[in-house]
């Protein structure tokens, strides 16, 4: 998730970490019962505010500096989709369909991209993705069902 909106494995990484501390600071006195099923969706939520600061920052930071050429430590993308048992040529269009699907989700607003990926990738309810991006349950069915249109329409175009 976080790789996907930040677009850069280090500052992924960098985000997920600071998640994780985050939540291991702030909550690791819970044990038990008495708050521990509340970890995953409070991780995410946790993840989503970082992933939004990181975006606010970079914002920041672009206003005063000019951005020099494309960054050459960004991943390929192929190199992250998982090597199947498959003939080359299905392999092949796996990579490509898993590649555009990717750079599909990458292209949405970042409100549609992580309720996108929090409601289909993470499973999550639309209660749970609601109170980890802290808007209504109905702005979550906005963003999902916006999310899933431009994917669908993006997929027609190309087929």
């Amino acid at each position: 998730m976080a790789m996907l909106a930040v677009k850069n494995e280090a500052d992924a990484l960098d985000i997920v970490q600071d998640s994780m501390m985050k939540l291991a600071h702030s909550y690791g006195h819970l044990q038990g019962s008495d708050g521990t099923d509340q970890w995953r969706p409070l991780f995410y939520t946790i993840l989503q505010n970082c992933i939004m600061d990181f975006h606010r920052k970079q914002s920041r930071w672009r206003r005063w500096f000019v951005r020099q050429g494309d960054d050459e430590d960004e991943p390929d993308v192929q190199d992250k989709i998982m090597d199947l048992d498959l003939n080359p040529e299905q392999h092949l269009q796996t990579q490509q369909m898993g590649k555009e699907v990717l750079d599909i989700i990458e292209g949405l607003p970042v409100q549609q991209q992580q309720c996108f990926l929090l409601r289909c990738w993470e499973e999550l309810s639309v209660q749970e993705t609601a109170d980890i991006m802290k808007v209504s349950q109905s702005s979550v069915k906005t963003h999902y069902a916006r999310a899933v249109q431009k994917i669908q329409q993006v997929i027609y175009e190309k087929t």
